[in-house]
């Protein structure tokens, strides 16, 4: 069990960093031609704010553990990328965006579990 969490927090850790570099990295303009239209309804900063949040979340997935420094920060990582899949899921539900609904709650329900499993005591190590 613990290799499968740790196999799901990576590509957790991997999907965040990756979007938050890109919204700490790239115009508003050039996310939102790029496929990311959500981005028209909100300024550069709050898109940066979340790019800003998923890349810490990313991080408090991984170092905590590998260092066993404060591993509670690893639901609390978790936790906090389920919020924003919840804002990202209403977000495009607003828009109309339905089928990008989809890949919200896989991401919402994997953060989930990772939260789920890291608060009830399933080890870091085997």
């Amino acid at each position: 069990m613990n290799l499968v969490v740790w196999i799901v927090t990576a590509l957790l850790a991997l999907a965040f960093f990756a979007a938050g570099v890109m919204k700490l990295t790239q115009s508003k303009e050039k996310l939102a031609t790029s496929g990311m239209r959500w981005t028209e309804d909100y300024n550069a900063a709050t898109i940066r704010g979340i790019g800003v949040l998923e890349l810490l979340a990313a991080i408090g997935l991984i170092i905590p553990p590998l260092l066993n420094i404060a591993p509670v920060l690893v639901p609390l990582a978790a936790g906090g990328l389920v919020i924003i899949m919840l804002g990202a899921a209403y977000t495009h539900a607003r828009r109309k965006e339905y089928p990008m609904i989809a890949g919200n709650l896989v991401l919402l329900v994997l953060a989930a579990v990772v939260a789920w499993t890291r608060l009830t005591g399933v080890p870091f190590t085997a």
